[in-house]
C-alpha cells in the first residue's frame, strides 16, 4: 500500500479519459493498476489475503483509487490475472459491487497472442500467459522470461510467437522461509546483498547462500534452457525480487518491473480488437 506510483500530472489539473483497472492476484501479493489509455496513472502493490472479503477489498481498492486522485468512476474496464482461485471470485465480485465493472479473467484460451506449444494450456498459470504475451508483443524474438515471485518461473517464447514451456522453482523469500523453519539456531535476516561471498557472521553467510546461490541457479536454469533451444535468447526478469537478484545474474538482460501489468493492459486491447497482430 505504500507503493503509490503518482501520475505526471495531478487529474484536477486535466482531462481525464477512460481508464482500465489491472489486476494480478499472485499467492504472496496483489499486483493492481490503473492505465489512463496507454499509461500507467498509478499502481499498487498489496498482500495477498485470502481471509478478506469483497467488502474489504473495495474499500480497500476505493481507497487507493482516492489516495491517488482517480475518480473511480471514470473505470471503463477491468481484467484480472490469478493463480489463486480462492481470490479470483472475491476480487470479481468486489469490482462488480464497488466499481460496476464485469472483468475479464485471463485464461489459457484467452487472446494472447501467442501459439501454446503445451500438451495441456490449462496447466499455464496465467500470470505466465500475461507476461510471455508482453515480452513477445514488445521484443518479437527469441526469449526466456525469469518471474520472481512466490514461485521462481522461467518461459521460453520463440522468435514465431510459440510458448514453448519452462521450469518452476521455489521462489527466494519461501526457500529463506524454509531454512528459517527448520534451522533452529538460524535467524531470519534481511535479503539484501552481503559485502562478500565469505560471510564472517550468520547474517551475512545466509544473505550470500541465498542471494548468490539463487543467481547461480538462474543462471543455470537459463544456460541449460538455451541450449534445449539451440540458441540464445533475450533473457527479461520480472516479478518483486527481480530489482534484488537480477543484478547478481550473469543472464538476465533486461529488467521489467511492471511486465505483468502491461500484459493485462495488451490482452483486454487484444479483447477488444484493437491490437494488431
Amino acid at each position: 500500500m505504500n507503493q503509490i506510483a503518482r501520475w505526471p500530472n495531478h487529474p484536477a489539473n486535466r482531462t481525464i479519459g477512460s481508464m482500465l483497472l489491472v489486476v494480478d492476484i499472485g499467492n504472496t501479493n496483489i499486483v493492481t493498476g490503473v492505465y489512463d489509455d496507454r499509461t500507467l496513472a498509478a499502481h499498487w502493490r498489496l498482500a495477498t489475503d485470502v481471509k478478506k472479503t469483497s467488502d474489504e477489498y473495495g474499500i480497500l481498492f476505493a481507497n487507493l483509487l482516492t489516495a491517488a486522485g482517480i475518480p473511480s468512476q471514470r473505470l471503463s474496464g477491468a481484467i484480472i490475472s490469478s493463480v489463486v482461485p480462492a481470490l479470483t471470485g472475491t476480487i470479481e465480485d468486489m469490482l462488480d459491487q464497488y466499481f460496476h465493472q464485469h472483468p475479464l479473467v485471463v485464461t489459457s484460451d484467452s487472446d494472447t497472442g501467442l501459439t501454446l506449444r503445451y500438451p495441456n494450456p490449462k496447466e499455464i498459470g496465467s500470470d505466465r500467459l500475461v507476461n510471455a504475451a508482453a515480452a513477445y508483443h514488445k521484443y518479437r524474438r527469441d526469449l526466456i522470461v525469469v518471474d520472481f515471485g512466490t514461485a521462481t518461473t522461467f518461459c521460453a517464447i520463440s522468435a514465431e510467437g510459440h510458448y514453448l514451456g519452462g521450469v518452476i522453482a521455489p521462489g527466494l523469500g519461501i526457500s529463506a522461509e524454509a531454512l528459517f523453519a527448520r534451522a533452529a539456531k538460524l535467524a531470519k535476516v534481511e535479503l539484501i546483498r552481503p559485502k562478500a561471498v565469505i560471510g564472517t557472521d550468520t547474517a551475512s553467510s545466509i544473505q550470500a547462500g541465498l542471494l548468490f546461490g539463487y543467481a547461480g541457479l538462474v543462471d543455470t536454469v537459463v544456460r541449460r534452457m538455451e541450449q534445449e533451444l539451440g540458441r540464445s535468447a533475450y533473457v527479461i526478469g520480472t516479478g518483486g525480487l527481480s530489482s534484488i537478484l537480477a543484478a547478481e545474474t550473469t543472464s538476465i538482460q533486461k529488467i521489467e518491473p511492471l511486465l505483468t501489468l502491461e500484459g493485462l493492459e495488451l490482452l483486454y486491447r487484444r479483447a477488444q480488437g484493437t491490437v494488431k497482430r
